[in-house]
């Protein structure tokens, strides 16, 4: 599954990630204005409340994160005090996705601030996931197939693409996921 396989996607280490999410909050504070985080509410919200610092300010989610949160503090995962969110006033809102990568995709969301965070593995990931399995033979599903099975290729394993009923997790336009695809030579892990 290679949602995010291309080299240009790797992940920072959370606790960057995480520096600039509280750097951006607090900024956001210190001026008056609400921080709004858009993010899946499903397991990407739970690692955001993990990582960031609740002392900044009130930490206010929408109901269908409140209902997961209690469900994860109900299994036991530490999560910090949230409260339900009402219309909230002169907010500054961001994004929290590895399509952030993506050099306009902040611009396109009219979102003010990007975080790359991805529960998908990177390039870097991918490609240690692959080696790690010592497979001659990789199928490739979702993301950028056509790169990955070229690389792959290139390297010597027999690749190969499987198409789901579900799409293709690509960028929204097609050629700018094909311009982003550097010369093999460029590609390595």
């Amino acid at each position: 599954e290679s949602t995010f396989g291309l080299p240009i996607y790797r992940w920072r280490p959370d606790a960057e990630l995480f520096a600039g999410i509280n750097r951006w909050w607090a900024a956001n504070a210190a001026a008056g204005r609400a921080s709004v985080l858009l993010c899946y509410s499903f397991g990407k919200a739970q690692r955001i409340l993990s990582g960031v610092d609740p002392s900044i300010a009130p930490i206010v989610v929408h109901s269908a994160v409140q209902t997961l949160n209690e469900a994860y503090r109900a299994a036991g995962v530490h999560l910090p005090q949230t409260q339900l969110v009402s219309d909230v006033a002169d907010a500054g809102d961001a994004f929290a996705s590895g399509w952030m990568q993506l050099r306009g995709a902040r611009r396109r969301g009219a979102y003010d601030q990007g975080f790359v965070l991805s529960d998908h593995a990177d390039w870097p990931g991918l490609m240690g996931a692959i080696a790690a399995t010592g497979a001659q033979r990789v199928i490739v599903t979702h993301g950028s197939v056509p790169v990955m099975v070229r690389y792959l290729t290139e390297q010597g394993l027999q690749a190969e693409a499987f198409h789901t009923e579900y799409g293709d997790d690509a960028a929204d336009d097609p050629k700018e996921s094909a311009a982003l695809a550097p010369p093999s030579a460029q590609t390595g892990p």
